[in-house]
């Protein structure tokens, strides 16, 4: 009886884990507020930009709240709308 090689999974079919837990939906989660810098500085990339939800690990209801917040830190300045890359 011939034996045929396994075939690879494709990006597709690999089995992707579980996924994270919102950080913002435990008990004792710190507030998405426009006001807390520190926070929102942890979900903007070097250059400025709002990382996505597969690198926030946040749901869809608290990353659309995290991106209100930004904006309106941009908004007041307490954000960068862009920074400059290092050299």
């Amino acid at each position: 009886m011939k034996r045929y090689p396994k075939r690879r999974a494709s990006e597709g079919e690999r089995s992707r884990g579980k996924p994270k837990a919102c950080p913002f939906c435990a008990d004792n989660a710190p507030e998405i507020d426009y006001k807390s810098e520190k926070l929102l500085r942890r979900m903007v990339s070097e250059s400025g930009k709002i990382m996505p939800r597969r690198r926030t690990a946040a749901c869809a209801k608290h990353q659309r709240a995290l991106a209100r917040a930004i904006k309106r830190a941009r908004m007041i300045a307490l954000l960068p709308f862009t920074q400059e890359p290092l050299p």
